[in-house]
């Protein structure tokens, strides 16, 4: 029988951590896609992205799933999909070869955010509404009565903090990463637009293991600057949530996510996806219930309504997932200066 490594826990209460610091960390916001048969002119096809089984990538997944080399069957997809990134790549991204590597040390926290279907979304958003006649009564039958799903453009985000930018060269320049993890990348995501951000915690979590988290994406109105959007939604905005979250029990987490990346080709860390966004919302709850509770709350009415002043509404979009911390070595995580 050949051995066989557990994996290894780098998070609490396994690793040694350490009280998190007031400054802003740098983050590695990834927006991902999984490989699968969407057609192109639904879902951008990131370069290089969705392999066949002899490892060259496909220009047209849509032409024949069977041609997909991650997964083959669209039936069980996405099911295998969210399996494999949790239980095989999340473990195989924090599986050290080497005694003498140190290089993941740098990295402070990583989760992977999985979309969760069906959780709230922009598109579907509670209170939800039973299919029903003029008169309130229930059809007798669903069939010509169900509403065309829509779906997020996105089905997960990798998240991962660092303290600074020349930690996330550290951890990714690293010769394990560079030739082992980042080609499976290719293999089983359809595209990654990496988010360059620096992040605000408002209101800082108390467990630091959140099950649910709301990921909102922000875009600024037309007529303002991303600087002075970024500084009034830090100066302004932040404090606005926090005072109305004050006294609930609901909102476990806030932090905002200020894209500090590239805007234009050539530029480090551009992706035209990537691109448009100016800030990124999260906000954690205990449970899908606290979430929903918050949506229809008078609290987020006034937030979104607040949030408006300074973004377009119909260009920003959100979406829930459902948290798998892989690493974190901040606890207890602190307000940002």
């Amino acid at each position: 029988m050949s051995n066989f490594v557990a994996e290894k826990l780098f998070r609490p209460p396994h690793v040694q951590t350490r009280p998190g610091g007031s400054g802003p960390l740098t983050v590695l916001f990834s927006l991902l896609s999984r490989a699968d048969t969407t057609p192109l002119d639904v879902r951008r096809l990131g370069d290089g992205y969705t392999l066949d089984k002899s490892g060259q990538p496909l220009r047209d997944p849509a032409k024949d799933s069977s041609a997909i080399g991650f997964e083959s069957n669209p039936n069980v997809s996405f099911e295998h999909w969210g399996e494999y990134w949790r239980k095989v790549h999340g473990v195989r991204f924090t599986h050290i070869e080497e005694d003498n590597d140190r290089s993941l040390e740098r990295l402070l926290r990583y989760d992977q955010l999985h979309r969760f279907a069906p959780g709230p979304t922009s598109f579907n958003a509670p209170p939800y509404r039973a299919p029903a006649d003029e008169s309130g009564m229930l059809w007798p039958t669903i069939l010509g009565h169900i509403e065309p799903y829509q779906r997020p453009r996105l089905d997960g985000v990798a998240y991962l903090n660092f303290e600074s930018i020349d930690d996330i060269a550290a951890v990714f320049a690293n010769e394990r990463v560079r030739t082992k993890i980042l080609p499976e990348d290719l293999t089983m995501f359809r595209d990654i637009a990496p988010v360059l951000a620096r992040q605000h915690i408002i209101i800082p979590s108390e467990s630091g293991n959140e099950a649910v988290t709301l990921v909102k994406l922000h875009v600024r109105r037309k007529d303002e600057a991303r600087e002075s959007f970024q500084q009034w939604w830090l100066e302004d905005h932040g404090p606005y949530v926090s005072s109305h979250c004050q006294g609930s029990q609901l909102v476990k987490r806030y932090a905002q996510l200020h894209n500090i990346g590239g805007r234009e080709p050539g530029e480090a860390f551009f992706h035209p996806d990537a691109a448009t966004l100016d800030g990124i919302s999260l906000m954690s709850f205990s449970s899908l219930a606290d979430l929903e509770d918050f949506l229809v709350s008078p609290m987020n009415a006034s937030i979104v309504e607040h949030e408006s002043l300074k973004t377009e509404q119909a260009a920003s979009e959100y979406w829930t997932t459902i948290g798998m911390m892989i690493v974190n070595r901040i606890r207890p995580e602190v307000r940002t200066a």
